[in-house]
């Protein structure tokens, strides 16, 4: 048998005659940039979220840089991110100008480390982002006491958390702004690039509508600095759809972790990833650690089961941040997650049967008996 990392062409064949009704509706229409279709997905994606306000973009690199720029961090500004996350989350303090200061994740939930994000505040400090790494939200009351007490901004990456719940509540509203991404892999995903920032404030939403068109406020009127962040109609429609069933998908996520940890939580040779009890997560990755990752990861491969390493090297240690000066050791939780990370297979499509296989060869590899 074979497995996938994740099953895009069954997602896609599950919502086909759907999606390919609203593309032809978009391409009949003619309105190809940030027409009807991507104004209803923003308004549905916010209600979705619990938050007042939504602007699609362009993709979620792109959300990232718009949220911190929206809020005016500018050059020799600083922004504290986690060092445990994907580059792109670092692109939006850099595209600023501004330098990320990096602090080492919590070891249970392998989100920033509010007591590590302290000690880390300078006088230049501006802003921490919280990263709600893997599906499960960071700790935002810590972050926003925080916050407050040295006031800077707070803003959530919840490129990889749609839908995801902290203490009862959505994220994508529990901070000053937030980013979101529409990959393709992402738990929702357009049909190339696209991403959103969200906030619950006026005023900063009417910056960022105005930046992602120009920093027009009427067509040929520039009011601020600004920028081609703009969502193409086709992934709005795409993802007008695809929303109509994320919930769904959501529960089918939360249940394949669910069977996971019943097949391989006996196991000592690996360490299953945390719920901690603020966070109902969503499983965007299902992240294991063992000190026999590469020799798992061979032997999965081997049998047929696709994996992935969410991150394989930390952003203390990529070649284009050498100037921060960091070295081996300095953040040693997410050096460990780094070498020791694995990705099983997760996606809302898959049968019983695949997720008993892949747990079958991960307690084969372990020697361990299967368990039914």
């Amino acid at each position: 048998m074979k497995i996938p990392f994740l099953d895009l062409k069954a997602n896609y064949l599950s919502v086909k005659t759907e999606i390919w009704d609203e593309i032809n509706q978009v391409l009949e229409n003619t309105n190809y940039i940030m027409g009807p279709k991507v104004k209803a997905f923003e308004q549905k994606f916010a209600s979705a979220h619990q938050v007042k306000h939504c602007h699609a973009t362009s993709s979620g690199t792109d959300a990232n840089h718009l949220v911190l720029w929206g809020l005016g961090i500018t050059h020799g500004d600083e922004v504290i991110l986690p060092a445990n996350t994907f580059i792109a989350t670092a692109w939006g303090a850099t595209l600023c100008g501004a330098k990320p200061v990096l602090v080492d994740c919590e070891k249970d939930s392998y989100n920033i480390d509010p007591e590590k994000v302290e000690k880390a505040i300078t006088p230049r400090t501006k802003a921490v982002v919280a990263v709600h790494l893997y599906g499960q939200p960071a700790d935002i009351d810590s972050l926003k006491s925080i916050a407050k007490k040295h006031n800077l901004h707070l803003v959530e990456d919840a490129a990889q958390a749609h839908l995801a719940e902290y203490k009862g509540k959505k994220v994508g509203g529990l901070a000053d702004a937030a980013s979101f991404s529409f990959y393709p892999g992402k738990n929702l995903g357009a049909y190339g690039e696209g991403g959103a920032v969200t906030t619950q404030n006026d005023s900063l939403a009417n910056t960022f509508n105005m930046m992602r068109q120009h920093g027009q406020s009427e067509k040929y009127h520039h009011q601020i600095l600004g920028h081609n962040y703009r969502m193409e109609e086709i992934q709005g429609a795409v993802l007008g759809i695809k929303l109509k069933y994320l919930a769904k998908w959501t529960e089918k996520r939360r249940a394949v972790a669910a069977r996971y940890r019943e097949l391989l939580g006996d196991l000592e040779e690996i360490t299953l990833p945390a719920k901690m009890s603020y966070a109902n997560p969503v499983y965007h990755l299902f992240v294991i650690k063992t000190t026999m990752r590469d020799e798992m990861q061979k032997y999965l491969n081997e049998q047929g089961v696709s994996t992935g390493l969410h991150y394989p090297v930390p952003l203390h240690l990529q070649n284009t941040f050498q100037y921060l000066w960091h070295k081996k050791g300095d953040f040693p939780v997410s050096e460990k997650l780094a070498e020791q990370g694995l990705s099983l297979p997760m996606f809302p499509e898959m049968t019983d049967e695949q997720i008993g296989y892949v747990a079958e060869k991960v307690r084969s590899f372990c020697k361990a008996p299967v368990l039914s």
